[in-house]
């Protein structure tokens, strides 16, 4: 999943060695960690959080064989 999240914003982004994607394990879900240079927050986000939205749903998408939900937090 991380890769994932990674491949998606450093394709979004001017900056793509600023991406940082950390990977938390708790006991009934994994929360992915997305950090991007400042000035490059408003392209991951998108109008009105599309662009997040899109890329959670992409995850959740992903993740349906796993057994614990998958939570992508944007920092």
């Amino acid at each position: 999943m991380e890769k994932l999240v990674e491949f998606i914003a450093q394709s979004l982004v001017e900056k793509p060695e600023a991406v940082r994607v950390t990977r938390r394990d708790e006991s009934d879900r994994i929360i992915i960690e997305l950090a991007v240079d400042p000035d490059d927050i408003g392209k991951v986000i998108g109008r009105q959080g599309r662009i997040a939205k899109a890329i959670r749903t992409v995850v959740k998408a992903a993740s349906v064989k796993s057994d614990k939900k998958v939570v992508v937090d944007i920092l």
